[in-house]
């Protein structure tokens, strides 16, 4: 260990001399001098609002692609795309929004039939729909108090098998496998038990259902459990049994075969694994992981193809494609230019479907055909807006925090062709912690971070202890430690930079949503690093969020931070709301009101404590939006803001 740590060093002092050269005047070709922070950019706050385009939930039938798209300027609504021979049509009128509430994050919103009929749930009434080419979508699901989510069409039997969330009784809803008839919207209950279902695959005969169920406090990347069924001439479930339980389970898949293939972290990595109806076994052991935290319905990060799988491989924190022999397990690495890649599907015999990010262009939808390696872009997110002259990659660089402890995080030095900084100065430096926490930053291309270094600064994306992209042993190092480890990480991350030459320590900026936003929180609160820094609907008061969250979270920091109320001790020790003594320095705060997750008390209670003793407090509130800004005029005013902020609190 002792030897792998100094190996770590060396290679981090060897970046940061990397990333100096890479800041000198001398090798910018810039034609005006000018302080960092304070360059002019081409790269607006509506830009990056119309970049806001993004892609969801993506499948395939037959010859036809299905997928989500988020459009901005819509609203945020959830179209659906349908493209076949060659052309892109919406399946659904602008009325209609394509967004599930199921643990109130969603995800697994369409789940298309023959004849290009699509089902789908629809977020203002939260009922499935089914519409066919041309007409209007037709109700399904009676009104009332289900949700459903991750539906699979059982066409034998007129009905689809979904996730179903219930939330007509008192207290948490109820989370099961329910069967939805396609004739008069019948609800039948098949399976439940359980604290949370996910999943459900019919198996290509139609005979057999493979699901997943987790319970309390586990959260789906704890430990979950893999079932398997018969179906009954009535349609009910026969001969249940377990398939496993010893780790965290996620992403079931037939092949055609009739093998059942699903991820499995037993191993300290989320590799295939392979049930033949005997005895389950890995098909590869990979330090990688093949899948991330299953906080959506309905992630696909790998395909099954009649010889091999094509599958998304994360290390490091960023994605490869790669292609894994089905009979001897050997994994190869499929050479493009994508490092955030998601929703993998069959498409033909020998080709896959799938959303890619490169380092320098938006997110695609792309066809790939393993015989020849071609690749067609069937749509992308919009065109970047500046040429690659202005676009700062992502460097990856690890960061001791501490005995042979490390953090992770992804630098993005300042870039812009049009100016150069004065010598021996040095940029000031966003830091971001993301949300989750229980997710990770990856080096995929973000025009939001281009928007910041091509003004003058530099760009740190942390990926704490805990985050995933490393595998389980990384993840599971922030049990018990929430609101210590990443705040700490956060924190050495950014001396780190300053050290190396990188960042102006006088202008350290913190900033992140959520989770990300209690980081904030608690930098401000616990140590003296931070010149300023902006919460996103942060949490302020780890006690109001035990009490008051939703029932997909209401336990998750019972690992986190520990048993509430029985470590109520804990809870008060690490809410920045109880230690204001610590915040001396500038905030902003931004604020959804409709949102659930992190609800606007929590803001609420900061900013008043903050502004009644003295500290210089900005305050948005944007109505009607929720835990995360899809309207582009939110979405401008709320970067807008935290500029301005920025520049009037530090002087630029």
């Amino acid at each position: 260990m002792r030897a792998r740590s100094s190996g770590v060093l060396f290679t981090f002092a060897l970046v940061g001399i990397l990333m100096q050269h890479s800041l000198s005047p001398s090798s910018a070709a810039a034609s005006r001098t000018a302080p960092y922070g304070q360059w002019e950019s081409p790269v607006s706050a509506a830009m990056v609002a119309e970049q806001g385009l993004s892609f969801g939930e993506l499948v395939t039938r037959g010859e036809a692609v299905y997928w989500i798209e988020r459009r901005p300027e819509e609203g945020g609504r959830n179209a659906i795309v349908r493209h076949a021979d060659g052309a892109s049509i919406d399946v659904i009128p602008t009325g209609f929004n394509a967004r599930n509430r199921v643990h109130e994050y969603g995800g697994g919103d369409i789940a298309p039939g023959p004849d290009g009929a699509v089902h789908f749930v629809n977020f203002a009434d939260q009922r499935l729909y089914r519409v066919l080419p041309g007409q209007e979508p037709a109700a399904i699901s009676p009104e009332g108090p289900w949700r459903f989510a991750d539906c699979v069409l059982d066409a034998g039997r007129d009905r689809l098998i979904c996730v179903g969330e219930d939330h007509g009784g008192g207290g948490e809803p109820r989370n099961l496998i329910v069967a939805v008839s396609m004739k008069g919207g019948e609800i039948v209950e098949l399976a439940g038990g359980s604290d949370f279902a996910a999943s459900p695959r019919i198996d290509p005969t139609g005979s057999r259902l493979a699901w997943i169920t987790w319970d309390h406090p586990d959260m789906p990347w704890d430990k979950t459990t893999l079932w398997l069924a018969d179906i009954a001439s009535d349609g009910s479930l026969r001969n249940v049994r377990k398939i496993a339980d010893d780790a965290a389970i996620q992403q079931p898949q037939w092949a055609s075969d009739g093998s059942l293939h699903y991820l499995s972290d037993a191993g300290g990595w989320w590799n295939i694994h392979v049930f033949d109806g005997g005895q389950s076994r890995p098909l590869h052991g990979t330090e990688a992981d093949f899948a991330d935290p299953a906080w959506v319905f309905n992630r696909s990060s790998y395909a099954i193809l009649d010889d091999v799988i094509v599958a998304v491989m994360t290390k490091d924190a960023s994605d490869r494609l790669v292609r894994i022999d089905r009979a001897s397990g050997k994994v190869e690495e499929i050479e493009t230019s994508y490092v955030r890649i998601g929703y993998v599907r069959p498409f033909g015999p020998e080709g896959v479907v799938f959303v890619g990010a490169g380092t320098t262009a938006p997110a695609e939808v792309v066809r790939l055909d393993l015989a020849s390696g071609r690749t067609d872009v069937l749509a992308d997110a919009g065109k970047v807006g500046v040429g690659p002259e202005w676009i700062s990659a992502a460097r990856a660089i690890t960061v001791p925090v501490g005995g042979d402890e490390v953090t992770h995080a992804f630098y993005y030095p300042p870039k812009n062709p049009d100016f150069t900084a004065p010598e021996g100065t040095y940029p000031p430096l966003v830091v971001s912690a993301h949300g989750g926490p229980t997710g990770h930053s990856d080096p995929g291309f973000s025009l939001a971070i281009q928007f910041w270094t091509s003004r003058g600064f530099a760009y740190l994306d942390v990926n704490y202890r805990g985050s995933s992209g490393y595998g389980r042993a990384y993840r599971d190092k922030l049990k018990g430690q929430w609101g210590v480890i990443d705040i700490e990480d956060v924190v050495k991350a950014a001396l780190h930079a300053a050290d190396q030459g990188l960042a102006d320590r006088e202008r350290l900026i913190v900033r992140g949503g959520s989770a990300g936003g209690f980081v904030v929180l608690a930098a401000h609160a616990f140590h003296d690093v931070f010149a300023t820094g902006a919460n996103y609907f942060g949490v302020s008061d780890l006690e109001a969020l035990a009490r008051d969250t939703h029932k997909f979270e209401s336990r998750y920091l019972d690992s986190l931070v520990g048993p509430y109320p029985e470590r109520a001790d804990l809870y008060k020790a690490r809410s920045p709301i109880n230690h204001l003594e610590g915040f001396d320095r500038p905030l902003i705060v931004l604020q959804g009101l409709e949102d659930r997750i992190v609800p606007p008390n929590q803001s609420d209670l900061i900013v008043e404590a903050l502004r009644a003793k003295g500290i210089t407090v900005e305050y948005l509130t944007f109505p009607g939006e929720g835990h995360g800004f899809r309207r582009p005029d939110s979405r401008i005013k709320s970067l807008e803001a935290e500029l301005a902020f920025y520049q009037r609190v530090l002087g630029l």
